[in-house]
């Protein structure tokens, strides 16, 4: 008995351990596994995540593998943000609603103006009334605008005619940008000696409202008259701020991104990478030091290069970026770190971040006037953007509300939609290189054929509207079969609004020191962009046109 039991005795001992062993080998793989899980997650932006759908609306990725297409991200202006950006008081205006018109009628109640039909035999521009009725007028004419406030109508070109000033915003447009129009109104007499609008003309007709010329004109060396140039935006302020003294400079916190491998990347690209910097410095309570010098990626332009040197001001909103974040133009930045420098034992001082491996976090407590962020490694270790990967995903927000296109690219859009009344559908026709690719898209090239746009847009559409097509198909004849059923109106029919002899064209001229400024890929791809989104019906190529994948076959 006893030597029965010394032989099981080592047997049972050694499951024991077997048991043990394994449950030990199970616990430290799955510590193992969460580990691994842990470090490689990568959450989305803490502020997409209140609005799930913006996440696919900016970009369907944040890691090394940015895909870029050839699209235009929405920018703060397009979107409903989660809080809105606050109005500046000196712009907040009340729109002008219904309500706002009888409070204005009963003052003129108030005023006893005499009412008699012969009284109205000429139209009184000045009189109160005329303003009532043009402005009842609007709000009934213009359902996607918010009239903000309107300028005392003066005297047309007839004695029956007035012509009257305002500005406004787009219901479609989410920002607080003011626009301008001005139109000529011909006035009739209705009942009880009212007056009523009898026609009113187009955009931008009431050529006797509009702004004066604040520039008086100048002879040039010949003795010859120059005209001067046409008034600008006065509401653009794209100045760069400068620092002032040597001592605001030092008191000063900066975070400061080096070139790097995103430069010349496509525009979206940039855009990533450049509001993961702003959201960086954003959350470390320091200044961005940005480079206003934009590469414009060979996609763009018709020479099929990189172009250089293009001003960051050409595209987007500077003013409005100025205003709601902390930056600095980067040689006027290198401009007071240089005088601070000169001649002084104690040195400004400056945190080298070679690597975007280092984190935002680690960067927090850090004192140095200047964290200097260097990307020098190979692609895409270069990738600014890779600073906003792992857990700084869940630390730093992109902070796409700082971000609005160029008011300049905005006023054409306006232009183009006034110019059809703001009444108009739009079709967005991709086709370029996807359409010639057949392996990637079998269809989309027979789906966007003329013969099959008409047969589809029928459907859809009703015939005779303003049709505005959003397209990168280069030949302008192209849409020819469709202007049997619609107003077919494309980009390049509105050239004036960016030719030497425009508004836009003057004032990028100035803004590249006397240098003119060429209407690139980019600016046509976000003026049409912005128009699509402006239509009141809108045709899709990837969700009306073709059953083809945007990106492909099966990404659908």
């Amino acid at each position: 008995m006893k030597e029965s039991e010394l032989s099981t005795e080592p047997i049972g001992q050694n499951l024991i351990k077997l048991i043990s062993n394994l449950c030990f080998s199970v616990f430290v793989f799955s510590v193992l596994i969460f580990t691994v899980i842990a470090i490689t997650y990568q959450p989305p932006d803490p502020w997409l995540e209140s609005a799930p759908a913006l996440t696919k609306l900016f970009t369907q990725t944040e890691n090394a593998t940015f895909k870029n297409d050839d699209s235009i991200l929405k920018t703060g202006e397009d979107v409903v943000l989660v809080a809105a950006p606050e109005v500046p008081p000196a712009l907040a205006i009340n729109p002008i609603t219904e309500t706002v018109i009888e409070k204005s009628e009963e003052k003129i109640l108030n005023l006893n103006l005499k009412s008699d039909c012969e009284d109205l035999k000429f139209v009184n521009c000045s009189d109160p009334r005329v303003l009532v009725t043009v402005e009842r007028f609007n709000l009934k004419t213009f359902k996607f605008i918010v009239f903000l406030e309107y300028q005392t109508p003066v005297s047309g070109s007839k004695l029956d005619e007035c012509d009257v000033a305002w500005r406004f915003r787009n219901k479609k447009e989410k920002s607080w940008r003011k626009y301008r129009d001005f139109r000529r109104f011909k006035f009739g007499i209705g009942e009880n000696c009212t007056y009523n609008v009898v026609h009113a003309g187009g955009w931008h007709s009431g050529i006797n409202a509009r702004r004066p010329r604040n520039r008086p004109n100048t002879t040039s060396s010949s003795g010859n008259l120059r005209l001067a140039p046409p008034v600008g935006d006065e509401e653009i302020n794209d100045t760069i701020p400068t620092l002032g003294s040597e001592m605001n400079f030092r008191k000063g916190k900066y975070l400061y991104y080096a070139r790097g491998g995103d430069y010349c990347k496509g525009m979206n690209h940039y855009l990533w990478s450049f509001l993961c910097g702003l959201g960086e410095a954003m959350y470390l309570n320091r200044t961005f030091v940005m480079d206003l010098s934009v590469c414009l990626s060979a996609t763009y332009n018709p020479s099929n290069r990189d172009e250089e040197g293009k001003d960051f001001r050409f595209y987007f909103d500077f003013e409005h970026l100025k205003e709601v974040a902390s930056v600095v133009e980067e040689s006027e930045f290198l401009r007071g770190w240089k005088k601070w420098n000169r001649g002084r034992k104690r040195k400004v001082p400056v945190k080298k971040v070679t690597t975007y491996k280092v984190t935002p976090m680690q960067l927090k407590k850090d004192k140095s006037t200047i964290i200097w962020r260097q990307f020098d490694a190979p692609e895409p270790e270069n990738y600014s953007y890779r600073v906003c990967e792992g857990q700084a995903a869940k630390y730093i927000q992109r902070p796409w509300h700082a971000l609005w296109k160029s008011k300049r690219l905005m006023n054409i859009v306006t232009e183009i939609s006034g110019q059809m009344d703001w009444d108009f559908d739009a079709v967005h026709v991709v086709r370029g290189e996807k359409a010639q690719n057949i392996e990637l898209w079998p269809h989309l090239d027979a789906d966007t054929s003329p013969d099959a746009l008409l047969t589809k847009l029928k459907v859809l559409i009703q015939p005779w509207r303003n049709l505005y097509i959003a397209t990168n198909e280069p030949f302008y004849n192209y849409f020819d079969k469709l202007r049997s059923q619609y107003k077919v109106r494309l980009l390049d029919d509105y050239k004036e609004l960016w030719s030497n002899k425009s508004e836009w064209y003057n004032e990028t001229t100035l803004l590249n020191d006397g240098k003119p400024v060429e209407f690139d890929g980019y600016m046509r791809v976000a003026v049409d962009t912005e128009v699509l989104y402006r239509a009141k019906t809108r045709v899709e190529t990837f969700y009306n046109l073709t059953k083809d994948c945007k990106d492909g076959i099966n990404t659908c």
